[in-house]
């Protein structure tokens, strides 16, 4: 369901915290029927049929999901001449080149991809654009290392869809490119032998959101199934998964399918160097969505943004345990470093506008200062977000010029505002919510206040509020062990499948501590009933203003189950607060 549609309540005009948005009440006899199919509680079958789910056979899929609903590959515009020509290079011992990009998307697909061809050709190398030198994208100075290596074939990942020139100048010296990549293609297509991409206009592939890796995935999968062998592609799965958990594509669909097996063989036999990298993060048996968002994800990427992504390659591509420990420490080490330089710029950004009444009271936030690393800006454009929730740049200088990374609220289309900047920037790209811009520095001024001028033109009060989105209301009475169950099985939980969020009203706060001057801890229950939950709001001590007295509140939440002292319980995770 879309969202638009649904309804607002509830807002808080004291606390201004966040907008709480409720969906639209799903039909009563469709609610039913699900849950007289599947045996449920009504809340819960409100919730599937908001996620497209109506029937028993949909809640098989989604409860259940199965590699043999994988799409064939060759309905994707371009398998055909991608398997012919990858066979042809294998069986003649070309030299064959994995280019790809160096975040998690890339990094992961770098490693899949070599991976698999290492079991099929001698002749393999790989090739990822430092950050700084070359930026985002098939590179000259990554063709010029190709033609001088005599490489005749290169397959990119996650980029290349709009690399017109530089896949004309591989073109011009006899070496052929397959593309693929799942970001929307430009007016131009390059003169690639194949382009792998949903989202071409005339490709008739049943799911547009694959990541950059489950393009390549199915790559692979396409030339295993002509060996009619569909199985032997699944062995990558876990790189799939991380890639589809980073790059926050939708988790539904094809996405669900591949998240869902790609993280049963995280837990069960991971690639050595995700196993190592895990130990450093501290992540225990059963990794979900949120260990790879927090644990393993930062950490590869910190090597494309410290240092160099081929830390993160060679520790993917690790063999032994030993090895691969030691790959795995010295990405740590970069991940510390990130969030060095993370804490110190966030710090200084957030200084910059309370020290201004301008910017602090501006419908917007632009900020530049020359020495703020690069690497991690964009990571910074959403931590001031999270403190002045409106759509937010963050500058840097690069290469003599100013170069910065663009974050966006819920609700409205940063690159567009950026677009009506154009006059201003040397270059721009991205999409509606996250955008990188390049300008002279002489332009930061003027663009500053261009952008601000366009923002306040066009975003909307509403669009300045942070949204919570409610999926039912729900006494705390229907909480137990079975009821949990069925929402453990609706996992992995991401975008278009998020953690049900619930609201209780009427609950009383019995016992509330401070942890650590960062979360609030708790002990709820609802007024007139016994039964009692812990709660906790991470990072949101703040909330604690909220509980006066025995004044009853309403609360916001997931429900979680916990472990402590060997002991497993249910406890509610607090998105929210407010006054009953």
């Amino acid at each position: 369901m879309e969202d638009s549609s649904a309804c607002i309540l509830f807002l808080s005009v004291a606390t201004m915290s966040k907008l709480w948005v409720f969906r639209d009440t799903a039909n009563e006899a469709g609610v039913d029927h699900l849950s007289n199919a599947i045996n449920i509680d009504t809340v819960l079958s409100s919730i599937l049929i908001h996620r497209g789910i109506q029937s028993f056979d949909e809640a098989k899929k989604y409860f259940r999901p199965q590699l043999d609903d994988l799409h064939d590959p060759f309905l994707m515009k371009g398998m055909e001449p991608a398997v012919e020509r990858l066979g042809k290079a294998i069986r003649n011992n070309e030299r064959i080149l994995v280019y790809g990009d160096y975040d998690v998307d890339g990094t992961t697909s770098v490693v899949m991809m070599y991976s698999f061809l290492k079991k099929h050709a001698e002749n393999i190398d790989f090739y990822i654009p430092d950050r700084y030198r070359e930026g985002y994208g098939i590179s000259e100075e990554g063709v010029a290392y190709a033609i001088n290596n005599d490489i005749s074939l290169i397959i990119s990942l996650d980029c290349g869809i709009r690399a017109v020139e530089n896949i004309t100048m591989a073109a011009d010296n006899r070496i052929d490119f397959i593309v693929c990549d799942h970001h929307f293609p430009g007016e131009t297509l390059p003169p690639a032998i194949a382009i792998l991409d949903p989202k071409q206009e005339d490709c008739d592939y049943p799911f547009k959101e694959l990541s950059g890796c489950g393009i390549g995935f199915k790559l692979i999968q396409g030339f295993y199934d002509q060996q009619s062998t569909p199985e032997q592609s699944y062995a990558w799965l876990d790189l799939v998964a991380i890639s589809i958990c980073a790059d926050i594509v939708p988790i539904n669909g094809e996405n669900r399918i591949l998240t869902y097996h790609g993280l049963k063989k995280l837990n069960a036999e991971p690639l050595a160097g995700l196993r190592a990298l895990m130990g450093v993060a501290g992540l225990k048996n059963d990794v979900d969505v949120s260990g790879v968002v927090f644990g393993i994800a930062p950490r590869i990427n910190a090597a494309g943004r410290i240092s160099h992504a081929r830390d993160a390659v060679q520790l993917l591509l690790a063999e032994s345990s030993e090895s691969a420990v030691k790959a795995a420490e010295i990405v740590n080490a970069l991940n510390i470093e990130r969030k060095n330089y993370d804490v110190e710029i966030t710090g200084e950004a957030l200084k910059m506008i309370r020290s201004d009444s301008r910017l602090e009271s501006a419908k917007s936030t632009v900020l530049f200062k020359e020495s703020w690393h690069k690497g991690v800006i964009g990571i910074v454009a959403s931590r001031v977000i999270e403190k002045y929730y409106r759509p937010t740049i963050i500058l840097t200088e690069s290469n003599n010029m100013a170069t910065g990374s663009a974050r966006s609220v819920d609700g409205f289309n940063v690159y567009s505002a950026i677009e009506a900047c154009s006059g201003l920037l040397s270059r721009f790209g991205g999409h509606k919510y996250a955008a990188g811009v390049t300008l002279p520095l002489e332009n930061v001024q003027k663009f500053q206040a261009k952008f601000e001028e366009i923002v306040a033109a066009t975003i909307s009060s509403n669009d300045l509020i942070p949204k919570l989105k409610i999926d039912a209301t729900l006494s705390f009475e229907k909480i137990n062990a079975g009821f949990f169950n069925i929402i453990r099985q609706m996992e992995p939980f991401g975008p278009a499948n998020p953690s049900p969020v619930f609201i209780t009203e009427n609950v009383e706060c019995i016992n509330s501590r401070v942890i650590g001057d960062k979360h609030l801890k708790m002990i709820v229950k609802e007024r007139g009933r016994k039964k009692t939950f812990e709660a906790i709001a991470f990072g949101q001590a703040d909330l604690s203003g909220m509980i006066v007295g025995n004044q009853p509140i309403r609360i916001a939440y997931h429900i979680e189950e916990n472990e402590f002292r060997d002991e497993k319980f249910l406890q509610l995770v607090i998105k929210d607060i407010k006054e009953q």
